[in-house]
């Protein structure tokens, strides 16, 4: 059965399915706003508040290695184990007719990651977070789905490598990921329930405390420290690029509280794998958002433009992997930016998206809502088109991207570094100028504020 994505249709499937569980009618449902993959939607049943969480299409359902109904086991599990995770209480049907999903009863807090860093207590809150997912870990694999994977090491790194290809194979700073994950392949631990996506933006809070744990739909078996590395990547410290834990705090005290809660020592060069890994397959994951809206399978423009966050992964690689370059290619310096010359004449197409960005501005409070959330969406994408019209950016390099895999050439290659830094600083300069990190990486590879 297809699936009918109109509010209207979305409002009849749901009530037929809480019908079905012995609930009353939805009210007031409306479309929550973020998610890179999946819908969520709040309404209001019998005096209390519930989520519904699905998939944009059945298509994004393809491929997976489980399904909605085995998600919900997941999170039933984590439930039961004192994991702050919401309650389930019903799993669509196909005959529902509103796809793949599960209703969840609402919890408190907030999920914005710059309301949770600007809350009073943020060391507390580290604290909680290490808590749960320490009981994540420790959850005994009998009380769940018989379906849920376990990652193995070498076939995950190879299949980032064949996105890569899928990709066009011409990033030259992903594979210089690549190759290093290839050569510092990690051996297997006995593996835990990895929650598989543990970062800000996943997490409720409320008055510096945790107050729910969402989206498990990447969980996994595996090694423990992917879940603590993910979290600690630099995209998901937001503004506080200094609080390498989460943006809440030191990694030095998030590990002590982690390896206090669990009863396990924590190793420092498996978390730098991790690190390095998630960082190449966030990387890719946002290229890919491109082939979902090219495909038709999902329209939305937050696809297009989260794709163009790959330039935040490559910045943020150079900067975990550039300490393995000798010295000296560290020392040097960088070459000019290739900056365009004002433009003279009729307008460029940087001065019309500007133009249509500055028009938009003007009615974003007669919006409100996921509405209002796309249309900061739409005027992101026109910077883009603005700034990017400013600079000669060149990022595609299939024969150098192929060198470093084969490892013809790396950050020892005289000019290497340098060059690649300088690519880094200006794509990301036109896509993303705000990143907490670029500033960071510019003090450091330039000298300039």
């Amino acid at each position: 059965m297809g699936t009918d994505d109109s509010r209207s249709a979305i409002e009849r499937g749901l009530n037929e399915a809480l019908a079905r569980a012995g609930m009353g009618e939805a009210s007031g449902l409306a479309r929550l706003t973020g998610g890179a993959t999946m819908e969520s939607w709040r309404f209001a049943c019998g005096g209390e508040d519930y989520v519904l969480r699905r998939a944009p299409s059945l298509e994004f359902m393809e491929g997976r290695p489980y399904g909605h109904d085995s998600e919900a086991a997941i999170i039933g599990a984590a439930f039961d184990a004192g994991v702050t995770a919401p309650e389930v209480v019903l799993v669509l049907e196909p005959e529902d007719g509103i796809g793949s999903g599960f209703v969840m009863r609402a919890l408190p807090g907030t999920p914005d990651p710059r309301a949770i860093l600007a809350m009073d207590e943020p060391a507390g809150l580290l604290r909680e977070v290490a808590r749960d997912l320490a009981r994540i870990h420790a959850l005994d694999p009998a009380t769940l789905p018989d379906n849920v994977p376990e990652m193995d090491y070498a076939e995950a790194v190879e299949g980032l490598a064949e996105q890569f290809e899928e990709a066009g194979g011409d990033r030259p700073m992903i594979a210089l990921g690549l190759k290093w994950l290839r050569d510092n392949l990690p051996e297997r631990v006995e593996p835990v329930l990895n929650h598989g996506d543990f970062r800000l933006g996943n997490l409720l809070a409320e008055d510096s405390h945790l107050t729910g744990v969402l989206d498990w739909e990447l969980a996994h078996l595996g090694d423990r420290h992917e879940d603590l590395a993910f979290g600690c990547m630099a995209v998901w410290r937001f503004a506080r690029v200094d609080r390498p834990a989460l943006g809440l705090g030191s990694l030095e005290d998030y590990v002590e509280a982690y390896e206090a809660e669990s009863g396990v020592s924590l190793d420092a060069a498996r978390f730098r794998f991790w690190l390095i890994y998630r960082t190449v397959w966030w990387a890719l994951g946002c290229i890919r958002m491109a082939d979902f809206w090219r495909s038709g399978e999902d329209r939305m423009l937050e696809r297009v433009v989260i794709s163009r966050r790959t330039s935040e992964q490559e910045l943020d690689l150079l900067l975990l992997l550039e300490d393995d370059a000798p010295e000296e290619e560290q020392a040097r310096p960088l070459p000019p930016s290739d900056v365009k010359l004002d433009p003279l004449g009729e307008a460029s197409v940087g001065e019309i998206a500007e133009a249509v960005s500055e028009w938009l501005g003007t009615i974003k409070d007669r919006m409100e809502g996921h509405d209002r959330f796309q249309l900061a969406v739409a005027r992101n994408a026109l910077g883009m088109i603005s700034r990017g019209d400013r600079v000669d950016v060149e990022f595609a390099d299939d024969l150098l991207a192929q060198e470093l895999l084969d490892g013809e050439r790396s950050l020892a290659t005289p000019g290497l570094l340098a060059l690649l830094r300088r690519s880094a600083l200006d794509k990301l300069a036109a896509d993303v100028p705000k990143y907490p990190m670029l500033a960071l990486a510019r003090a450091k590879w330039t000298g300039e504020d």
